[in-house]
């Protein structure tokens, strides 16, 4: 009984993993930071609305995710031809906000343990009050397949910077234009957000975070 009971678990436990890896997205290609891009005196000047831009997360564990949302201050970008060449975004870490909770469910202990805003556990995340605001800058960007980009860039985090490369889709309508990425993941242990992470501390047994985290980014600018 109990050698059947401990093969019914191991399966159970496979077919767990399996479903968590299926249903995340790929992982972001990460690197040393690289120089940012140049744009040339003839570019065209895109200036980011705020508004309708931000970036959608999911963080994973044993017994499910989280979502969320995090705005984006400002930022702007510079084509030649038609095409994206350099720009910055700067991302409001003050405004992560949790989306599957309701208010007085435990969004409120999530949002401000994720921004370190609670006493003691100021560090285990993004630490706000330290690291308010985190950065993207283009460094390159390469034609795929299809309507796809690969948008090369380096991301600042808790005052950190590396290079992350992801699919994005890039439109433009009159003089708007909207960069959309796929869903990526990148691992946040790289920009030492390390709570809970099994490849950092030892004995957490079932009550870890996964390293990875998923991205979604929306970005909509208009011609300036």
């Amino acid at each position: 009984m109990k050698a059947k009971f401990l093969k019914i678990s191991m399966i159970l436990a496979i077919a767990v993993a399996f479903t968590g890896c299926k249903d995340k997205a790929d992982e972001a290609n990460t690197s040393d930071a690289e120089a940012a891009a140049v744009s040339e005196n003839t570019s065209k000047k895109y200036t980011v609305n705020v508004a309708e831009s931000t970036i959608h997360w999911k963080g994973f564990k044993p017994t499910g995710t989280h979502t969320g949302t995090i705005n984006i201050d400002n930022g702007t970008f510079n084509t030649n031809d038609g095409q994206l060449q350099s720009g910055t975004f700067s991302i409001d870490m003050k405004s992560i906000n949790v989306t599957d909770l309701e208010s007085g469910d435990g969004k409120e202990n999530l949002e401000a343990h994720l921004m370190g805003t609670v006493e003691g556990k100021e560090g285990d995340f993004f630490n706000v009050t330290k690291f308010p605001t985190a950065a993207f800058e283009i460094t390159g960007t390469k034609a795929l397949e299809g309507d796809k980009t690969r948008l090369s860039g380096n991301l600042t985090i808790k005052g950190q910077k590396h290079n992350i490369a992801f699919p994005v889709t890039i439109t433009n309508t009159d003089d708007m234009m909207t960069i959309e990425s796929d869903a990526f993941t990148i691992d946040r242990t790289t920009w030492g957000v390390n709570y809970g992470s099994k490849s950092i501390f030892d004995n957490l047994g079932d009550k870890f975070i996964n390293d990875d985290m998923e991205l979604k980014i929306v970005v909509k600018a208009k011609k300036a």
